[in-house]
């Protein structure tokens, strides 16, 4: 730490209890009180020193009192920087140092101490000291501008407060590694002008160590919020990256926001963070408060300058202390800018409000949701369907791939998930959620069925018609073959839902047979291709026919599979057809007879009225069942021609194996 001496005679105060006294053998002729303190001194010394001194002195000798009594009451620095002051004026050594010569040159202005009354003195003294000491290194200007805190009214007419925050701006805004601090102001090794470490005066070709950007968050966070809001200004100017000015605001407010760790009771704040904080003193909550709504406003609205867990935590610390609704809606726009790269713990926040109608703050979220459907639909290249294809339930492409809307979608479907638990979360407010994302966005509907089966679970007394309009939100077509298995045999959901499934799941698994046939089609093409091109290969070709053998047995047990599912979807849905129309020859009364053509028009009136959506006749469909017999006759035909495949290409291998034998 940088320091001046100033005198030249041995310390000639002594204290006693709240008064100081001067032994230099003389009487004392004046009393000056500053504060609770009283020093016993002599009028020639200060009066040749300070104008204010000599004129007081004067005013009060004209009393005719045998002890001169003057009052000092806002001198800057108070009790303790006139002991200094006082020391100067009787010739006493002083030091001089960052931490006490804004306090020393802001009370030489005020009394006065300038060249007229004595060469050399205090301003003067003060001023040089701090110009080619303080200003030229960090931790000093840091230090000084700490003690600017308490005298900063005067310390801003004179340019302290400015002086440090330029010298710190410029040094922060300058690569340390080239001029070597902060490295050797944190006691690191002395530097060569080349750049390698000394040892001892000594060059050893080391190399010091790179230091970060961030080197001076630590120390900046020192400062009380007021100056730490003037240099953070002062460095925007400059043109220090956003990113760097982000990481000091959001190091500083992590270090002074201990969240629910809040001092209670304490008295009323005056509504400024101005208490230096380098102490440890946890802030109080209105300082807090105060603290997150500067803090966000000094934040560029700039999308992956924070992380969103940042804004999260601040949104829920805020609403505990109760912040302004400015503040409230800014961090919510903030947090809807990059929703696409929340987690899901950080959508669930409990909900703080007075009334408690549920458990999660739902309306937040949706809130933040309507922020991101907004700026998506701005930002250029935003809002577009994602080009990604479904296969058997499986996304083709890498998570890094999915569009910003994809992944939002998949985020709320989880949160809906992580709240339907909530008996008190009412239908509009979850459906309103989970139709608020658009119809691209979800690739697949599994989360969202997910979702809604976990509401209707927790919430039986649904009527029939509020779970169908919840269902509405489903599109059936967009459900995995896993998440129709478990829709088809769900006992929550409405009727119409289910039928739907069927279908669908019928659909697929005939569009899958139907795959499956094409490619054993191919194998049969490949194979006569194999047998017709002989044994060129020699080894490579009976690898091949080893390959193509395990493939057709893959592909018949396959096959099977597919072919018992398909037959009992298809026995479900004539049972299925049976009923209905047996319900319609109820409805008339009996009169209807039993037609074959009364019953297709009653399934085709109710297929109708469960919404397949598709331009299918019902005797279509009856046909597509009826005939399901000739069509599994048929493959079973395709079946018996893989056998005889099979046969023939290990016949084949056998003469192969016996032919390279001779």
């Amino acid at each position: 730490m940088a320091c001046m001496k100033l005198g030249s005679k041995s310390d000639a105060f002594q204290r006693q209890g709240q008064a100081w006294f001067c032994t230099t053998g003389l009487p004392s002729d004046i009393v000056v009180e500053v504060g609770e303190m009283s020093f016993h001194l002599h009028k020639f010394p200060l009066l040749s020193r300070s104008g204010v001194m000599e004129r007081r002195i004067a005013e009060a000798s004209k009393e005719e009192d045998d002890k001169c009594l003057i009052e000092i009451s806002d001198l800057p620095g108070g009790d303790k920087t006139f002991e200094l002051v006082a020391k100067f004026c009787y010739g006493v050594k002083l030091e001089l140092t960052a931490s006490n010569v804004v306090y020393l040159r802001c009370a030489a202005e005020h009394l006065e101490m300038t060249e007229e009354y004595g060469e050399g003195n205090l301003i003067a003294q003060t001023e040089t000291f701090f110009n080619q000491v303080v200003l030229k290194s960090w931790k000093d200007s840091i230090k000084a501008l700490q003690s600017c805190d308490e005298v900063l009214q005067y310390a801003d007419e004179l340019n302290i407060t400015k002086k440090c925050i330029e010298s710190l701006a410029m040094r922060a805004s300058t690569d340390p590694n080239l001029f070597g601090w902060p490295v050797v102001e944190h006691g690191g090794p002395m530097q060569s002008p080349g750049g390698s470490v000394l040892w001892n005066g000594i060059s050893t070709g080391a190399r010091p160590k790179h230091t970060s950007s961030d080197w001076w968050y630590e120390d900046a966070s020192m400062l009380s919020f007021p100056l730490f809001k003037r240099l953070i200004t002062i460095m925007d100017s400059r043109g220090i990256r956003e990113d760097i000015i982000a990481g000091s605001l959001t190091y500083y407010t992590r270090k002074y926001l201990p969240g629910l760790k809040r001092r209670r009771g304490g008295p009323e704040s005056s509504g400024r963070f101005s208490t230096p904080l380098g102490s440890g003193n946890v802030p109080s909550e209105e300082e807090q408060k105060y603290l997150i709504e500067e803090i966000q406003e000094l934040l560029r609205m700039q999308k992956g300058l924070v992380p969103t867990k940042f804004f999260v935590d601040m949104l829920r610390i805020a609403k505990i202390l109760k912040a302004s609704p400015g503040c409230l809606a800014n961090l919510e726009k903030r947090i809807g800018m990059q929703l696409d790269q929340a987690a899901l713990e950080d959508l669930v926040m409990p909900s703080f409000s007075d009334t408690m109608e549920t458990l999660y703050d739902v309306d937040s979220v949706q809130r933040i949701l309507d922020h991101f459907l907004a700026t998506d639909q701005i930002m250029p290249g935003g809002g577009g369907s994602p080009c990604s294809s479904v296969d058997d339930g499986n996304l083709i492409g890498s998570p890094q791939s999915l569009t910003p809307m994809t992944a939002v979608a998949k985020l709320i479907d989880g949160y809906l998930a992580e709240v339907a638990p909530d008996v008190n979360l009412k239908l509009p407010k979850f459906q309103a959620l989970a139709a608020s994302v658009p119809e691209y966005a979800r690739l697949l509907d599994d989360g969202l069925y997910r979702a809604i089966d976990i509401y209707l679970k927790h919430h039986p007394w649904l009527a029939e018609t509020e779970r169908e309009n919840l269902c509405r939100l489903l599109d059936c077509q967009k459900l995995s073959l896993e998440a129709c298995t478990h829709a088809a045999q769900n006992e929550r959901l409405p009727l119409r839902i289910i039928v739907q499934v069927l279908f669908f799941e019928q659909l697929q698994l005939r569009t899958s047979v139907a795959g499956c046939f094409l490619v054993s089609d191919n194998l049969d093409g490949g194979s006569r291709q194999l047998r017709s091109g002989g044994f060129a290969g020699g080894s490579t070709e009976g690898g091949g026919w080893a390959t193509a053998v395990r493939e057709n047995q893959v592909l018949k047990v396959g096959m099977d599979s597919m072919r018992m599912r398909v037959c009992e979807l298809e026995k479900e849905c004539s049972n299925m057809r049976q009923e209905i129309e047996k319900l319609g020859k109820t409805t008339k009364g009996g009169g209807g007879g039993g037609s074959g053509s009364g019953g297709s028009k009653t399934w085709e009136n109710v297929s109708k009225k469960l919404g397949f959506g598709l331009k299918l006749k019902s005797h279509q469909m009856c046909s597509a069942q009826e005939g399901s017999v000739s069509k599994s006759n048929n493959e079973n035909v395709k079946i018996e021609k893989l056998r005889d495949v099979k046969e023939r290409r290990g016949k084949h291998k056998k003469a192969s194996s016996i032919s390279s034998e001779r």
